[in-house]
This record gives structure tokens, sequence and C-alpha cells, in this order.
């Protein structure tokens, strides 16, 4: 989700740590309330797998971060010093007409950006349902080890959000009938996701960038592997 990038920067800049940003940035596009309702209209109970093996891969990852951290293979996190003198200016002058004009701004934006996606999903997801042959999915984004990792390179060129992605797992799995692939497709998403990468780069450093994909990638393979296998 791209509001998701703004929120991970902003939480590194006030203080986080770089292991609990890129959490953050991997479990939110698939763990968030609209992504969890998009998931279960398309997938249905399924969508809980999706959801869980995110969280799982977005902990991990976590993990493995503080251990590179520890042994000081990325940046070191920022350190922030905390003002003793709390103000309550924003609290004590609470403007309710302001503040609702104000989300209600924030709203509208907000929707003609993720339904612009949603739009663009669906469209090439109608596309893949009409023109593109089952046996095309078959032969090259089937349930194979080699069918995972097309899938992955497939979703890594087209770039699309985590709103305008579900539809397009969903026709994979319409295709394919196995979990694993549209799983690889959701995730590349995010680890694979050249803009989320890039601001992590220019934000946080560029080893902390580097580390990503080696990282997740293998993680969200064997998952899709899997699922392929037991689901």
């Amino acid at each position: 989700s791209h509001g998701i990038l703004a929120i991970s920067m902003q939480l590194y800049k006030k203080g986080a740590g770089i292991p609990a940003v890129i959490t953050f940035l991997l479990a939110s596009p698939w763990a968030n309330l609209p992504i969890t309702i998009l998931l279960f209209g398309f997938f249905g109970i399924k969508a809980l797998w999706f959801i869980f093996a995110a969280m799982v891969i977005a902990m991990i990852t976590g993990f493995v971060y503080m251990g590179l951290d520890k042994f000081g293979l990325i940046e070191k996190s920022k350190k922030i010093k905390l003002s003793t003198k709390i103000e309550w200016t924003n609290i004590k002058n609470f403007n309710f007409r302001n503040s609702l004009s104000g989300i209600t701004r924030g709203v509208i934006n907000l929707s003609n950006m993720v339904l612009w996606w949603i739009l663009i999903g669906i469209i090439i997801a109608s596309f893949i349902g009409a023109y593109v042959p089952e046996h095309f999915f078959m032969k090259y984004l089937g349930a194979s080890f080699l069918g995972l990792f097309l899938t992955l390179v497939f979703a890594t060129i087209i770039e699309v959000c985590s709103e305008g992605s579900s539809p397009i797992a969903f026709e994979i799995f319409n295709k394919v009938g196995t979990l694993g692939n549209p799983f690889v497709f959701l995730m590349a998403g995010v680890i694979t996701d050249y803009t989320e990468i890039g601001l992590i780069w220019s934000n946080i450093g560029k080893k902390a960038a580097i580390w990503l994909p080696i990282i997740t990638i293998p993680l969200v393979l064997l998952v899709g592997w899997l699922f392929n296998l037991y689901l």
C-alpha cells in the first residue's frame, strides 16, 4: 500500500528502530482492515492463511534485521532525544469543525488514490480472465517452484499496489487452483517493490534496502511452495 510507505518513513524519523520499520512495512499491506476485507471477499476463509503467513514472514524478517543490527551489517537506527517537556497544544486548542474538514479531505484523497488502483487491478484481472488461456498459467505459472518464481517475476514487473493486486491474485487462483501462486504474487508487491526499496535506500540506508529482498524472497517462495503442497 502506497500510504504505508510514507507512514513507515515517518515512524523511522520519529525514532522507530529499523527492524520495527521493516516489520511494519511487510505486515501492513496484508494485515490491514481494507485489504483484509478485499481478501475475504475474493478468497473467503482461506484469506486467513495469507494474513497469517504475511505476519509470520514480517516477524521473521524483523528478527533477522535485529541480528543484522546487532552485528553491524545494516545502518544504525536513529537516536531520538525526547524532550522532558510535554505540550498539549493540539488537544487544548482542538477544533472539531477543522478536524472534521481535514479528515474528510483525507478520506477523499485516500479514496481517489486507492480506488484507481483497485480499478486498474480489476481491469488487468478481467483481461487475464478473458484473453490469457489456462494452459499458459499451468505451463508457466503452475504449482511448481519454477511457476512460483515466474509469478514473483511477473508481479515485480507490473508493480501494482496491494489494493490492485488482490483481484489479479484471485484471477491467478482461478486459473491455477492453488494458494501458493497468488500468495507469492501478493507478497511480491511488498518484497520486490522498487519504490519501497528506493525509499528505504534513501531514507534508512543502502544496506537495509539490499537485505530486504535477500531475506524475504526465499521466505515467500518457501511459504508459497508449502501452500501449493498442503493447501
